[in-house]
This record gives C-alpha cells, structure tokens and sequence, in this order.
C-alpha cells in the first residue's frame, strides 16, 4: 500500500528532478480577503507579478471556502496562461501559508492533514491566506510533477520555554506574527552583510496594519508577541496588549458581544480607535497641520514600539547584532525616527521599508531548488 507520504515524497523527487534548472517557474500564490496576489519567478527574476482586486459582490457570491478557491483557481491559470508560460514549466506552486497549528519555519510540502486545517481553519479562524495552499494543492494536481508547499505561515513558533509562561496556567503565550516577512528580510540583511542567519542576534520590527516585535537568535525566533490576538504594541488596526482589569470588566457589561470585542482588539482598534484611520500617511498629514491628538497617539504607538525592542534585547541578555525595522510604515521617517532616537545606542538599525511577500515566497521555493533548505512534511 502507498501511503500519504509516500506520494508526497515521489511529488517531491520528480519535482526537484524539474527544476534543477533555475530557469523552471516559480508560481506565488497570496490570496488577501478581497484581492488575489500572483507572481511568476525564474530565479530571482519576477516574469510578472499582478494583484487582481475582487469586488464586495464577487467575494459575496462566492462566500465558502470551497468556491472561493475554484473560482481563485480559474483567474490565477488565467493569468498564468496570458503572460505566455506553459504549465509544463511550471515546477513549483508556493502559497503564503494560513492558519495552522503551529510548526517551525521551513517550507511544508502540502498535504491531505493540511488542506483538511486549511479548510477548517485553526482555533475556528479562518483567513484569506488559508485559500493559498488549498489553490496550489489543486493547481498541482493539474500538472505533472508540480509541487504544491507553503512557506513561513504566520504560527510559526519557535518559542522558548520561558516565553510561552504568561502567569496563569489557564494562559499560554502563543507565536502568531509577520514570520514570512521577519524571517525573509533577516536572511536579506544576513546576505547584505556577509554573515550566515543562523550566527545572528536580531530584534526584527515589522510595521503595518499589526506590529510584530520579534527577538532572533541564531536563525530562531526565540520570542515575539501574538500580533494579531492582543499582545504587543498598538498598531493601525489592533490593540495590541490591554489593562486585563478593565477588559474583563468591560467583557462581562453585557454591553458588548464577543464579536464586537474582538473587532476593539483586531480591525478596530489602535490607531484606528483613536483617530478613525488606518492610514499611517493620513495621520501623518494631521500631525503636520498641528492636530495634537494625533501626535499624542502617533508618538505613543512608536514609544510601545521601542518599549518592546528594549524587553527583546533583555530576552537576547544585551548580544543584538542589529535591530531590524521593516514593514510598510518603515517607509515612514517620522516612525523610523522617532524609534532610533530611543533605541539607537542599544544596537545598530537597519532599515528595510515594505514588506514584498511574493518575492519572500519566490526565494523560499528557490532555496529549495537549490538544495538550501529542506521541505518539511506537516502533521
């Protein structure tokens, strides 16, 4: 009898039989709430990348996960058809990965047990990137020898045993953050410097919609707050940590649904609370024409920020090579500013703005073509 694994392991020899040459495709798929993200790489270079957005009333009429990725599918081999690539030279399908239970960063070749998580989604949450996997799997299935993974999804855990304590036994810490990117623009910054990862002490800082603050040592992220659960510092569009007092009490006021407390700490909350804007240009333009509320809060979310690079450098006992800021707001030098002028004696910044997911996915799925990294089997 031929087990799962088996057949995972047979995809995967034909598959690295195919792209010994670098210049076999690389498909990247990332699927958002309301757009669909696609790429082709050969190499390190893109043929094309392209986000197509998706109307209310297109998302609405495909509401399951089982017609949101048929009718995903369909556009993304529409794509790859109009920019001239053959599906026979296509070798490797890689998607931003979702939900799952929580693994160690790698790349994971997709698997029955996680399409069945996919679809299900882990702790009862779903998200746009669990359709990424689920697409490549069937993507895959249509083409011979094509090879369907994930890379990096946002529970990678490699927590320590003194960062998973929370103070009660009922709580356990939890590692949901920006992995594909932290991990991505470390390596970046590694190679920039002639240095290996895994010889590294980093504090990363992704900045965006949600700030993840994540302390690295030696190619492992030792410890970083649960940046899309209430952990960390405000952002945008989340909380971040709360008085657990006062949020108990308002949980219990009968004033509120679960759903609705959970929009205060995730959507809703942060900056977006305060202000009523995500956008951090906006703000930005409101500090500009003297609006002193919005210098208040703009300037308390960058002093959380350091408040948190400095717990990481305590979690790192003082050896930091380099403190890393990344994301979309990194662009910003009123944040990167304001966050140097606190924290800048500890170690030296480097500053890497944006955050460029489909190239993060392309260079995974090009480390295995390579042989540089291994593909792990999820479970």
């Amino acid at each position: 009898m031929i087990t799962a694994q088996a057949l995972i392991d047979e995809s995967i020899t034909i598959a690295l039989r195919r792209y010994s040459m670098e210049d076999k495709v690389i498909l990247v798929i990332n699927p958002g709430s309301t757009s669909t993200k696609i790429a082709a790489y050969r190499g390190t270079d893109p043929v094309f990348i392209n986000t197509i957005h998706h109307s209310v009333d297109e998302i609405s009429a495909h509401r399951g996960i089982e017609e949101q990725y048929t009718f995903r599918k369909k556009i993304i081999f529409e794509h790859v058809e109009k920019h001239g690539i053959s599906q026979e030279e296509i070798s490797i399908i890689i998607g931003r990965g979702g939900l799952l239970n929580p693994i160690r960063s790698g790349v994971y070749a997709v698997n029955d047990i996680m399409i069945e998580h996919l679809k299900a989604g882990w702790q009862k949450s779903l998200h746009g990137a669990n359709l990424a996997g689920i697409i490549a799997n069937d993507m895959a299935s249509e083409i011979p020898g094509a090879l369907a993974c994930i890379a990096d999804p946002p529970v990678v855990d490699e927590l320590g045993d003194l960062a998973r304590v929370s103070g009660h036994p009922q709580f356990q810490r939890k590692s949901i953050f920006h992995a594909l990117n932290q991990k991505a623009v470390s390596r970046k910054h590694a190679e920039n410097i002639g240095r290996d990862y895994e010889d590294l002490n980093l504090i990363v800082v992704h900045l965006g919609g949600g700030i993840s603050v994540g302390a690295h040592m030696k190619g492992m992220i030792v410890d970083v707050n649960n940046a899309m659960d209430g952990e960390g510092p405000f952002s945008p569009e989340r909380s971040g940590t709360l008085p657990a007092g006062d949020l108990a009490r308002l949980c219990f006021s009968g004033e509120y649904t679960h759903e609705e407390v959970r929009r205060m700490f995730i959507g809703e909350g942060g900056i977006t609370a305060y202000l009523q804007t995500n956008d951090a240009r906006e703000v930005e333009s409101m500090i500009d024409t003297g609006d002193s509320k919005a210098s208040l809060i703009y300037e308390a979310m960058i002093y959380q920020v350091a408040k948190d690079i400095g717990a990481m450098f305590t979690v790192l006992k003082g050896d930091v090579d380099a403190v890393i800021l990344t994301g979309g707001i990194a662009h910003s030098s009123m944040v990167t500013e304001g966050i140097i002028e606190r924290i800048g004696k500890l170690a030296p910044v480097h500053i890497y703005p944006g955050e460029d997911e489909m190239e993060a996915l392309a260079m995974n799925g090009l480390r295995v073509m390579r042989g540089e990294t291994e593909i792990l089997e999820y479970h």
